[in-house]
């Protein structure tokens, strides 16, 4: 039987330490090690950033097994190899304006279009998940693609004890005055339309994907009249975690995200979660 283990990269920041923070309790969840990866120029330099790692791991959970290794090389390049056999890889961000460092956004962003299975970013400023309040697991959903992320985030929200929002947005364009023009069906001008899951425009794959008992499931639609991530950065604020498909688009030098998954993780108001579509 194979071990369960989560990844988390680390460069002695603060984001690093509360990415560490954040995949230490996923691996508690999921009764899996937690394999912290330092990727530095000299493998010297991260003694003193391992040592304060396991320290802190220590204190705070004495129990959860713990594995150490430094790398030398891209931390892309590394973090994305141990992706093939983790069940989950994290990694911290500074968010917009980072300019040094192993966690700045074009890593999480490189990570998030070549990793081989669920990345979870964890973002500087964003708020922290509370013990005391759960506000549960919001999935962006973009189309029956997006199978795998939906079943990451029922599992993620039974894991953390909370309920699962599955928000379907789509971009509304009125028709050109005097052409015919799509209109979704079951249009909502104003709010969220609040609806059973089979009846809310929700990819019907998806839905029979999704297991019959587990958490509650909410399924909210909306069309608008602005981009898509504008609304899901709004209901990020009343959620512990994002969860996205990442549709890799082909971009100058090698592979690229779209421009919503890029969106959420400059600005989103929790960690987000991005989850490979599998090849075709």
């Amino acid at each position: 039987m194979r071990e369960r283990e989560v990844v988390v990269g680390m460069d002695g920041s603060v984001a690093a330490f509360r990415a560490m923070d954040a995949a230490a309790l996923e691996a508690e969840r999921r009764s899996a090690v937690l394999d912290i990866v330092s990727c530095v120029p000299d493998t010297d330099e991260a003694g003193p950033v391992l040592r304060a790692a396991a320290a802190r791991l220590g204190q705070r959970h004495p129990a959860l097994a713990v594995r150490q290794s430094a790398v030398v090389g891209d931390p892309v390049g590394i973090l994305a190899e141990r992706s093939r056999k983790a069940e989950l890889t994290v990694v911290g961000t500074r968010g917009a304006g980072a300019i040094a460092g192993l966690l700045t956004h074009s890593v999480s962003r490189g990570l998030a279009a070549r990793a081989h299975g669920p990345l979870l970013v964890v973002r500087g400023g964003a708020h922290p998940a509370s013990p005391g309040r759960r506000r549960g697991v919001l999935l962006g959903l973009e189309s029956d693609d997006d199978t795998e992320a939906a079943l990451f985030a029922f599992e993620e929200a039974a894991l953390r004890g909370g309920g699962l929002t599955v928000l379907h947005v789509w971009s509304y364009r009125p028709a050109f005055r005097g052409g015919p023009g799509p209109r979704p069906a079951g249009l909502v001008q104003d709010g969220i339309a609040r609806q059973p899951v089979a009846a809310a425009g929700v990819p019907g794959g998806v839905v029979a994907a999704l297991p019959e008992s587990g958490p509650g499931l909410a399924a909210h639609t909306r069309p608008v009249r602005v981009t898509p991530y504008r609304v899901l950065i709004e209901a990020t604020a009343n959620a512990d975690l994002l969860v996205l498909a990442s549709h890799p688009r082909r971009a100058r030098h090698g592979r690229g995200l779209g421009p919503v998954t890029e969106a959420l993780l400059r600005h989103s108001r929790c960690p987000v979660a991005v989850v490979p579509v599998p090849a075709p």
